[in-house]
């Protein structure tokens, strides 16, 4: 019984996640097949990134003042009403671009509190279950892998036979038994802090910002996740456009997404079953040495097997990179700054997300889809070359430590987290 809080929020993030990817295939390749504009459709894509930003930096101080477990549950609560809108409107008195854009924006504001308040209850549903740090994390990340795995050849099979509404009303749907799941078994983490003794918003908000600034090592995993994820974002708008002028159906496009979704899972399951036996900075530099193979191989205008196995490399790599800065992210954050923390961690590497969507949809307009792949090759390259060389990620062999935080430091505190 002790690990059902865990599983709980295993469930949760799975039936949510799913349905963000069915939801993150059928926007686009809606607004791609109605307009047929791929700057449009990266405008679609930057309203569902730029909100998470926002909402992540500064979301998180409510995400602990709130709580961690009342804040999932509302924010999910929130998520499907505004989801629920888009099909409903659709299927009712018809929905305009402005509207699709507004509605997609709004949904991802309200999701991305939820997502970092499931990230601060974690550690201490993980300690309470007794499993080790890397093992757990590992599993996390596979079921968010795997999500993409389930999410994308569903989403895509929904869209091609029943349109982009019934696969929005399945998201809708999803945020609901997220926030049924969270509300009704993961207990409430109790945190004896007395109001009097907080301070005010912004200043909690600094203190999130400078604990990340202090730490080397954190400060440099989130300027080079920054960069990356910058070269990643066209990605969600180069691919429909390659699956439709290659090969011209959204079931197509949930194939390649799916592929590298499952082998993304297979890669994250092999850091839960012997990520506590390898080196981490190692593990970390080669695995994202691949992407820029993979851009490369994508820059030829591959035909379909070959982008799959392109795919397939690109996913395997990718998976033990999100578990093993998980691992290293729970380690180090005190539980009191988990929200504004993680929230501010999170917001700054997706910071230049929606400005790499919005560019990459102007580009492969412009350039088509070669030549985008080529760049983003390239660029990857000498980020990723550079990361063997960067003396602050030597740190992730090192034993962690937990600095305190600044209301913490002239005395430690008594109080410590229990779970009621």
């Amino acid at each position: 019984m002790r690990r059902a809080p865990l599983v709980a929020l295993y469930v949760a993030d799975a039936i949510s996640l799913v349905g963000n990817v069915i939801a993150q295939l059928a926007v686009p390749w809606f607004v791609l097949v109605t307009t047929g504009s791929a700057a449009l459709t990266g405008l679609a894509v930057f309203f569902n990134f730029l909100p998470i930003v926002l909402a992540a930096f500064f979301g998180g101080v409510v995400v602990d003042r709130l709580g961690f477990r009342a804040a999932s549950v509302v924010a999910d609560l929130a998520s499907a009403g505004a989801v629920a809108a888009i099909p409903l409107l659709h299927t009712t008195v018809g929905i305009e671009i402005w509207q699709l854009m507004a509605l997609v924006f709004l949904g991802a504001l309200l999701d991305a509190p939820g997502t970092t308040a499931r990230q601060a209850l974690f550690p201490d549903l993980v300690a309470r279950a007794e499993v080790g740090m890397e093992r757990a994390a590992g599993v996390r990340s596979s079921i968010q892998r795997g999500s993409l795995l389930v999410g994308a050849p569903v989403g895509g099979v929904l869209v091609a036979a029943f349109g982009a509404t019934t696969a929005l009303w399945m998201n809708a749907a999803s945020f609901l038994v997220s926030a049924a799941l969270v509300g009704g078994i993961v207990p409430r983490v109790e945190r004896k802090a007395a109001a009097e003794e907080r301070a005010g918003y912004f200043h909690e908000l600094a203190e999130g910002i400078r604990y990340i600034w202090r730490r080397r090592l954190i400060r440099a995993i989130v300027l080079t996740v920054l960069v990356t994820n910058f070269l990643d974002a066209p990605f969600a708008v180069v691919m429909p456009v390659y699956a439709r002028e290659a090969f011209g159906s959204a079931a197509d496009l949930g194939v390649m997404y799916g592929t590298f979704g499952g082998f993304a899972l297979a890669g994250s399951l092999a850091f839960s079953a012997i990520g506590h036996r390898l080196p981490k900075r190692l593990t970390f530099v080669c695995c994202f040495s691949v992407a820029p193979f993979a851009y490369l191989t994508l820059a030829t205008v591959p035909s379909f097997p070959v982008a799959l196995a392109a795919l397939a490399a690109f996913g395997l790599a990718a998976g033990p990179i999100n578990p093993l800065l998980g691992t290293l992210q729970f380690q180090l954050v005190p539980a009191e700054l988990r929200g504004r923390v993680y929230g501010a961690i999170t917001a700054g590497a997706w910071a230049a997300i929606p400005a790499g969507v919005l560019l990459g949809g102007v580009v492969v307009e412009a350039i088509g889809v070669g030549a985008t792949f080529l760049g983003i090759g390239l660029c990857y390259a000498l980020v990723t070359g550079y990361g063997f060389f960067n003396p602050a990620f030597h740190e992730m062999d090192q034993p962690p430590t937990v600095e305190p935080s600044e209301s913490e430091r002239p005395a430690e505190r008594e109080e410590r987290p229990a779970l009621e």
